[in-house]
């Protein structure tokens, strides 16, 4: 494993307003650069009780105006939404505020539900049909490339223009984003932290073995997004753990929510079922001391020969998400320059 990366998911929490998570998110990306962190990404989720954050370009330009050397990125902008067009006018003026720091992940799902997506884009019919011809759009529009003669686009500009352009990824938890990310030959971002790891290793296989050479990405590059706790002690990490677990669990009965405190998840009881369950999430989770997590998360790496490693981590506490991501930058990352 070679990079280790940040993705943020303002998380609302019991006992805090919703805005606070989002300046929670801007000041973690901060504390994070200062670890020596390669990527900080922020994700996109509509009408969601539970991850806030809904306009990952406008937090990365708050990002951007208050760090100076970590990148930034979306995982992901929900294409179908948008335009493509207004996306790279977007993305071009962040890499205008922060040059050479952008990072521009694109998904499919729409990180939300059905009804809430048709609000988003009321005239949007076979959108999702229609990503891939979006991101070829969008890939022409931020590398500053003309479209194809007898295409709507053809002589249209992203603006503004410059030396540099936002690096733009492919971000899925399938098979199909595997093969789009091959296809265009962009780098492509595994959704680990959605899937349990089930189908990451099929997926990057096949993008490595599909990959077609792009003049701005000669070979592939993969990055795996993980879900990941540490703390000074094992038994700390597991008992921060039970926000995340007890969250899954309630999500899993239709049940979404703010973050709850690990005191308030002790006084709830599980029943029988939600035992086994809960054992089952133990089983796989990437939690414990910081040489546990981080020996863990090396193991991964080096099984699924990823290059970046992108971190999600979600406390009650933001101070004990801080000391998880201070435990693991002890343990895997290079001292910032």
């Amino acid at each position: 494993m070679t990079r280790l990366s940040v993705l943020d998911q303002s998380v609302a929490v019991t006992g805090r307003s919703e805005d606070a998570s989002i300046r929670e998110t801007l000041a973690l990306a901060q504390h994070c650069e200062a670890l020596g962190y390669e990527r900080f990404w922020v994700s996109e989720h509509h009408s969601h009780p539970t991850i806030v954050g809904s306009a990952p370009e406008v937090l990365m330009a708050a990002i951007a105006a208050t760090t100076q050397r970590i990148r930034i990125g979306s995982a992901g902008v929900m294409l179908p939404h948008y335009s493509a067009l207004k996306v790279a006018e977007q993305f071009r003026v962040l890499e205008a505020l922060a040059p050479g720091r952008i990072d521009l992940g694109v998904g499919r799902a729409p990180g939300s539900d059905g009804r809430t997506a048709q609000l988003l884009n009321p005239n949007a019919r076979h959108a999702a049909d229609d990503f891939p011809l979006q991101v070829r759009e969008l890939q022409a529009w931020v590398q500053g490339v003309n479209l194809p003669e007898g295409h709507p686009g053809q002589g249209v500009t992203a603006n503004p223009t410059g030396p540099g352009a936002p690096t733009l990824w492919m971000l899925g938890s399938s098979n199909y984003g595997a093969q789009l990310a091959a296809h265009y030959g962009l780098p492509y971002a595994y959704a680990h932290f959605i899937t349990d790891g089930q189908g990451a290793e099929q997926a990057l296989d096949l993008y490595r073995e599909l990959y077609r050479p792009s003049q701005a990405h000669p070979v592939p590059q993969a990055a795996l997004c993980v879900w990941a706790l540490a703390a000074d002690t094992e038994a700390q990490a597991w008992q921060l753990f039970s926000s995340r677990e007890r969250w899954k669990i309630d999500r899993n009965k239709g049940a979404l929510g703010p973050l709850q405190s690990p005191d308030e998840v002790a006084q709830r009881r599980y029943s029988a079922a939600e035992q086994g369950e809960a054992q089952r999430l133990k089983s796989t989770a990437l939690v414990g001391s910081g040489p546990q997590v981080a020996a863990k998360l090396r193991a991964l790496s080096d099984r699924l020969l990823v290059e970046d490693m992108v971190v999600i981590t979600w406390t009650h506490d933001p101070q004990a998400r801080r000391r998880s991501y201070e435990l693991l930058a002890r343990e895997l990352c290079a001292a910032p320059a």
